[in-house]
């Protein structure tokens, strides 16, 4: 292997457990170097000379060093990193997750991940990071991504993420417009498409390999650079913790802080509406906002299955992960190749996507259908529409309809409308069960999906709603931006009005106002939605400009789209209803694709 070289400008950051553990990491795989160690005098002069070194660390997570160290230690949550010591007390043995399509392998318990996050977080403090420095972490969805994720978290820095499909030129601008100092990729291949013009043009402190091994980079770069493997860091981070727990001497020659929960904890970029990406700053508390709320609108459970397949650094994937850990579930992460077969494989309780996912399984069905003989396609697709009808007709007499009209119904019109729409379902019913004995199962089977499917990040096709609806798979549309964190509305399994993105989470208020007069209208009126609540950003990273297009002084964000309120009805086919929030496009001249991707529209 060749030498992982650290330049002595920043090695003299290094604390006195790195001292202790680098010598025996690089001493163990017979690495030459040329590090500038301090040798362990060093903390007694520190103490005389020196400032002592900074530790930032997460209040709960790591209460056991922050207690009695001078550090403030908490018993609940003030940081993201914190949901992992709850989870690893609460379902140590239980399997976290299961990633079967990196190399290796990798099935992890809570406690083991538990673990791993501690280890790179000290690992990254071992290599030089200090707090609120900015590292970029440009990668997929993967175990690795979750543990560096939140080591960097963990350790009081900042991350910086993005996916490694991104053009080579949007990500060198997002690394020096948010002043990273090191950077995380996915692996060599990555780094060798985009090494050339990162040496020429960021200033890196020391880049890490999430995958395979320094053997695959085809130049050896800048000299300057080190080069770190996850593993390494893992490694680093392990001996530097145990040095730490065996010497309390050690322990005092640091100054503890906890983090914040108003600390940034990440930068996401996003394109918004046009112009260059602008970084979402997300607080420890926008995020842990959604973990503590989220269980509203999925109700997960101990022992539950989910499946992930969504880039891990998308703001929506991102607030749901972290959630579902926080309830002792297991995760397995997928592809979109391998999607189709891991959802008949694994049998998840739930899968988080995007509308694209779930037009994807629609148009799969309609093509199985309409490939099957005659006398199959014709019995499938009368059974269809008399479902169809079926749950039309549920949904009026259960009054889950929207409405635009303030007035309501009169009481005697209500009840003839109940009337009818119960008596026609009662007449559809029997079919309806029958479709799915016969049909319905089957295609569950294959979907597998046994308690919902999320949709968000993007609009739901109508049909394609209404469709999963009528075969009884439950798909719960939600509605947010990067910017909120993200998740604002979302329809629970209780009131999954169709059409809708549902109510507001919790703490979570909105309003629909005029375009051009900024005045609030009442239920049923269109106009441009703005929401405020716990979960909306900081703001945009250096550019108060924009901040301050889009926040205004009382906290209300301006989404740019446009929707509407039901109102409230006591009689009718809405009485159910009153209080969602239906989206209806965009104000300006953007569209958000199903896909979850925002693009101009140029027509």
């Amino acid at each position: 292997m060749s030498a992982i070289p650290i330049s002595s400008s920043y090695a003299s950051t290094f604390s006195y457990s790195a001292a202790h553990a680098l010598p025996f990491f690089f001493a163990r795989n017979n690495y030459s170097t040329r590090i500038n160690l301090h040798p362990p005098v060093f903390c007694q002069l520190q103490s005389e000379t020196e400032k002592p070194l900074t530790r930032r660390c997460s209040p709960f997570l790591e209460s056991s060093l922050l207690s009695g160290n001078g550090g403030v230690a908490s018993n609940e949550w003030k940081a993201v990193p914190d949901i992992w010591r709850s989870s690893a007390e609460k379902y140590g043995d239980k399997i976290a997750l299961v990633d079967p399509y990196h190399d290796p392998p990798s099935t992890m318990t809570y406690k083991q991940l538990e673990d791993a996050i501690l280890d790179f977080a000290e690992g990254l403090r071992v290599i030089g990071v200090r707090p609120n420095e900015k590292l970029a972490l440009f990668a997929d969805n993967s175990c690795r991504w979750l543990v560096a994720d939140q080591g960097m978290m963990a350790c009081g820095a900042i991350n910086v993420v993005r996916g490694s499909r991104s053009s080579i030129e949007e990500l060198l601008q997002i690394y020096n417009h948010s002043e990273s100092v090191a950077l995380a990729v996915d692996n060599p291949e990555m780094l060798n498409r985009i090494a050339k013009l990162f040496y020429l043009k960021a200033s890196m402190r020391f880049i890490i390999l999430l995958w395979g091994e320094k053997s695959g980079l085809v130049s050896e770069g800048d000299k300057e650079v080190p080069v770190f493997t996850f593993t390494e860091v893992i490694h680093l981070g392990q001996e530097s913790r145990r040095v730490l727990f065996d010497s309390l001497d050690t322990r005092k020659h640091y100054m503890y802080e906890a983090i914040k929960s108003d600390d940034i904890a990440t930068l996401v970029y996003t394109s918004g509406t046009t112009g260059n990406p602008k970084g979402v700053m997300l607080t420890h508390q926008n995020l842990l906002h959604q973990i503590k709320n989220l269980g509203d609108i999925v109700p997960a459970e101990v022992g539950d299955r989910f499946l992930s397949m969504l880039p891990s650094w998308h703001a929506y994937e991102r607030a749901c992960e972290y959630f579902i850990f926080s309830c002792g579930v297991e995760q397995v992460y997928t592809t979109v190749r391998n999607l189709k077969e891991d959802l008949g494989h694994y049998q998840p309780h739930y899968l988080i996507s995007v509308p694209l996912v779930y037009e994807t399984l629609y148009s799969g069905i309609q093509k199985q259908i309409s490939t099957s003989s005659l006398v199959r396609k014709l019995v499938a697709l009368t059974f269809i529409r008399v479902s169809l009808r079926y749950m039309e007709c549920k949904r009026i007499y259960e009054g889950k309809c929207l409405t635009k009209d303030q007035k309501p119904p009169s009481y005697l019109h209500s009840i003839l409308d109940w009337l009818w729409a119960r008596v026609v379902a009662t007449i559809l019913f029997p079919v309806h069960l029958l479709a799915k004995i016969l049909v319905y199962r089957k295609i569950h089977s294959a979907i597998g999906i046994s308690k919902a499917g999320v949709s968000g990040g993007g609009s739901l096709s109508s049909h394609v709603d209404r469709f999963f609806e009528a075969i009884g798979v439950n798909v719960q549309n939600g509605y947010g931006l990067t910017e909120t964190s993200p998740v604002i509305a979302a329809r629970r399994l209780s009131y999954n009005v169709i059409g809708s993105v549902g109510h507001p989470i919790k703490h979570t208020e909105f309003k629909v106002v005029d375009s051009e007069t900024d005045e609030v209208l009442p239920p049923g009126s269109k106009g441009i939605l703005k929401v405020r609540g716990p979960q909306l950003m900081k703001g945009y990273y250096k550019n108060p400009s924009a901040t301050n297009q889009v926040l205004d002084r009382d906290g209300w964000l301006n989404t740019g789209d446009i929707g509407w309120i039901v109102p409230h009805h006591s009689t009718g086919r809405s009485r159910n209803s009153s209080g969602v929030i239906v989206v209806d496009g965009r104000a300006k001249d953007t569209i958000v694709l199903s896909t979850g991707r925002t693009e101009v529209c140029v027509c």
